[in-house]
Formats: structure tokens, C-alpha cells, sequence
């Protein structure tokens, strides 16, 4: 079974996405599940993890409905304002819905690189771990100490570093040192994992394998087999390429691995990891 770990559904009219915009026009519109199924049956793609595009709680409530209506969505990966004085009976009220995952605080938006390790958060980190939701850490490489200062105060949190942590790429420039470093750390922790996924984003529309390929093997190689997963990142992929290229670039870079080690991280892992 092949399971896209990260892939988005919004409604603009909603009202509460102050992205995507005009700076984006390929994807400044709806899209929802009739929109990516056909482009998942073109893939061989069976399931899928939708993931939270604004920090609202409605919009996780607006997710987890497509989900209960949409066969082949495995499951949500949502948002709380994890500082908040009502964190945790949000929390609880969400996860009375089994669909819902995880939570994402989207700390690439935030100034400061230290916000999820403030005492005001701490509360909702333990209870996430007690509760078993897994953290998605959308992050930038300013990011990978403190999610390695979470990991090690948290063991039993399961986190999952979302688009490689969206290191600077393009011009076949090789990978920064501090990345470098920081991914291989954080890759020792046993419940710290990675998506493939938003790569070739972070390039733009003219990237060539050149300019990916040695990350993507540096995430392999420090991560492993068994704590990689595959995302599209869709529809923000359509910004850069589209759904069946990245599906293809991620198998061409599978190809060394054996056919039980593709497996893992086209499909078995993120089965484990959010218990789908």
C-alpha cells in the first residue's frame, strides 16, 4: 500500500487562509478530494494524511469532515494553539474524533525560533505524548536544535520533521553544514522521523535533480529506511512541478533500495507512525 503522508485540502471562502494568495496564483483556488483523486489513481496512491494549512481550529474541524466522507483519507494532522490556556481540552474535544492524528503549530510562520519551547507549551507536548498524537514539525533549519531539545525531553512523542525542514536548495548548491548537522542529530532520536516532501518547492519551477538529489540522499542515509516518509506536499507542489513528477522523482531516488524498503517509506511507515 503506498500512502501519501502530507497532502492539503482547502476552501477559500472559508475565510481563514491568509495563504495561499495572489503571490501564488496556481494554487490561490479550492481544492478538495475530487480535485486530488484522479492524480492519486494515476500515482498508485492508496491513502492519504491530510494536513492543516492555517492555524485555526475550525479549519482542523473543516479537515476531519472530508475525512469521515472520503474513503481513501487515512487520517488528519491538525492545529492547536498549543500555548493556549485551553490547549488541552481542545485537544481532547478534536481527538474524540479517531481520524485525527496529530497536531501541527506552524513554527515556520513564528519569529521566534524558541516558541515550542516555552513553558506555556509544555503542558500540551505532555499530553500529546501521553495521548499518543504525533507532533508535525514544519520547521526551518533555525528550528532543528530546539525540535532536538523536544525529542530528547519528550521520548515518547512521536515528531515527524515535515519537508525535510526546507533547507535553502537551488543552483546545485551543495547542503549547508548547520542542516546537515542538524538533520543527522536529530535523525539518532527513535522518535524523530522525516517526510520527503516539499523538496523540490523550496527550488522553484526551473529545479533540476541536481539541485535535490543530495539532500534527499542525506535524509535517507541519516534517517534510514524506517523512519522516512513519502508526502507530496499537494496541491503547493503544483507550485514547482506536479503530483506524478514528485512520485516519480521519489521512486527514481528508491531505486538503489530493496522492494521492502521502498515499501517502508512509500507506505508502511506512515502506517506506524500515525497508526493509520
Amino acid at each position: 500500500m503506498i500512502i501519501d503522508a502530507h497532502q492539503h485540502f482547502w476552501t477559500l471562502s472559508r475565510g481563514d487562509y491568509p495563504w495561499p494568495d495572489e503571490s501564488v496564483a496556481p494554487i490561490f483556488r479550492d481544492f478538495g478530494p475530487a480535485d486530488l483523486a484522479p492524480l492519486l489513481s494515476n500515482a498508485g496512491v492508496d491513502r492519504t494524511v491530510i494536513v492543516q494549512a492555517t492555524d485555526t481550529v475550525a479549519e482542523t474541524e473543516f479537515l476531519l469532515d472530508i475525512a469521515e466522507q472520503t474513503e481513501w483519507v487515512a487520517g488528519v494532522v491538525g492545529w492547536v494553539d498549543l500555548a493556549a490556556n485551553n490547549a488541552i481540552s481542545e485537544i481532547d474535544r478534536l481527538a474524540k474524533n479517531p481520524i485525527l492524528k496529530g497536531l501541527r503549530p506552524m513554527l515556520q510562520t513564528i519569529e521566534d525560533t524558541d516558541w515550542i519551547l516555552q513553558d506555556a507549551v509544555a503542558p500540551s507536548l505532555a499530553h500529546m505524548e501521553r495521548t499518543a498524537l504525533r507532533l508535525d514539525a514544519l520547521i526551518q533549519p533555525r528550528h532543528l536544535s530546539a525540535i532536538h531539545k523536544i525529542a530528547v525531553k519528550h521520548p515518547e512523542l512521536n515528531i515527524v520533521v515535515d519537508h525535510i525542514a526546507k533547507p535553502a536548495m537551488g543552483g546545485a548548491k551543495a547542503p549547508a553544514h548547520d542542516w546537515v548537522q542538524g538533520i543527522s542529530e536529530l535523525a539518532t532520536l527513535p522518535n524523530v522521523h522525516c517526510k520527503l516532501s516539499g523538496v523540490v518547492t523550496e527550488v522553484g519551477p526551473g529545479w533540476q535533480i541536481e539541485d535535490i538529489s543530495p539532500f534527499m540522499r542525506h535524509v535517507l542515509d541519516a534517517f534510514g529506511v524506517d523512519k522516512v516518509m513519502f508526502g507530496s506536499d499537494w496541491p503547493v507542489v503544483n507550485l514547482a512541478s506536479d503530483y506524478g513528477t514528485w512520485r516519480r522523482v521519489v521512486d527514481d531516488a528508491l531505486a538503489p533500495f530493496s522492494e521492502a524498503d521502498r515499501a517502508k517509506i512509500l507506505g508502511a511507515n506512515a502506517a506506524r507512525f500515525y497508526d493509520l
